[in-house]
């Protein structure tokens, strides 16, 4: 193996579009398999049974793979271009996460990943195996400590160079590389993260109840939410971005190279609209997007939250006429829109 190997992978990485890269061992976190074990223990990872199956695995990096030998993490910034919390005040309209306003990054990360990864073993042999979202791995943990940047207060990844608008991506290879310097925390005194979340989903600096998170209520719950989390949704209805955008970090965000991460739509799609979505309907508007993998079902029902909580009257009858929605969630939240719209 060359010398110069290293700077070699850096480069291309940057050449192939990531913002940065950064090597560790998949033997860096030996922290995270109690923190996991402690998460789902409490419940707090709600209806995501998957975080619960093979623990030993997602926990351990070494588990996954043993014959891996570096974990090469990489980051790619998707950063908005514009304020996301004044979307919050146009009631009417539909408040999409910025990840999740492009096309869909599992897919625009892993061919970067696999372009990488074809490039390390024409240069130094060895076999490799990537990851962006799709496997038990847990990258967060991981890119800190391949010295990326840190899990801030809000248990997302930030970094002094990038701010927290990036995408994880990750490249086990049976391959011996240096690893770099694991970054330290430098959040500081802040709580702005923890102080603007509207549900009160971090019972900690540092620590995440995703049963109270809008972007696991908007995302991953399935069925009808709560009736006194309903109003706190406001008008998002996939994700929320609360916690990142007011981050002071953001002051050095990197910017994003990649236009297919730009909005595909001009503005913010109407409530009314997006109600009388069919299921054809759904998957046209959203394919290719990261938003399909919620289904035409749940995407309604929380359209239908924001209607009732935009207390705009002239929405109700788009609301009564989902009242006997074959969805029970769907129709569950337009009688809730009815009556309190009525």
């Amino acid at each position: 193996m060359r010398p110069d190997l290293k700077e070699r992978l850096v480069a291309e990485a940057t050449a192939v579009g990531f913002s940065a890269c950064r090597i560790t061992r998949p033997d860096a976190i030996p922290q995270a398999a109690g923190r996991l074990a402690t998460f789902v223990a409490g419940g707090r990872h709600g209806q995501m049974g998957w975080m619960a199956e093979r623990m030993e695995w997602r926990g351990d990096p070494t588990a996954l793979w043993p014959e891996g030998r570096s974990v090469i993490m990489l980051a790619e910034v998707y950063e908005p271009g514009h304020d996301p919390l004044a979307a919050l005040r146009k009631r009417d309209r539909g408040v999409i996460s910025v990840y999740a306003q492009g096309a869909d990054y599992h897919d625009l990360v892993k061919k970067r990943l696999k372009r990488l990864g074809r490039w390390l073993i024409a240069e130094a042999g060895g076999d490799i195996k990537v990851f962006v979202d799709t496997a038990p791995v847990m990258e967060k943990p991981l890119a800190q400590a391949a010295g990326l940047g840190w899990q801030g207060k809000h248990t997302n990844l930030l970094s002094r160079d990038l701010g927290n608008w990036f995408f994880l991506g990750a490249i086990f290879t049976t391959l011996e590389i240096d690893p770099d310097t694991a970054e330290t925390e430098h959040c500081g005194s802040c709580t702005a993260c923890l102080d603007i979340c509207p549900t009160d989903a971090f019972p900690a600096p540092f620590q995440l109840d995703a049963r109270r998170c809008i972007s696991y209520l908007t995302i991953e719950h399935k069925g009808p939410v709560d009736e006194d989390l309903r109003p706190l949704l406001g008008n998002r209805i996939y994700g929320c971005d609360d916690c990142l955008a007011v981050c002071p970090w953001n002051k050095f965000a990197a910017k994003a190279r990649e236009v297919r991460y730009r909005a595909r739509e001009a503005g913010l799609p109407k409530l009314a609209d997006l109600a009388v979505l069919d299921d054809a309907g759904f998957r046209a508007r959203y394919a290719g997007s990261p938003i399909k993998r919620i289904g035409r079902d749940r995407f309604v029902r929380n359209v239908l939250y924001a209607i009732g909580n935009s207390g705009d009257v002239k929405l109700r009858p788009v609301a009564q006429a989902l009242a006997d929605d074959a969805d029970l969630a769907v129709a569950d939240a337009a009688r809730w829109v009815a009556a309190r719209l009525g």
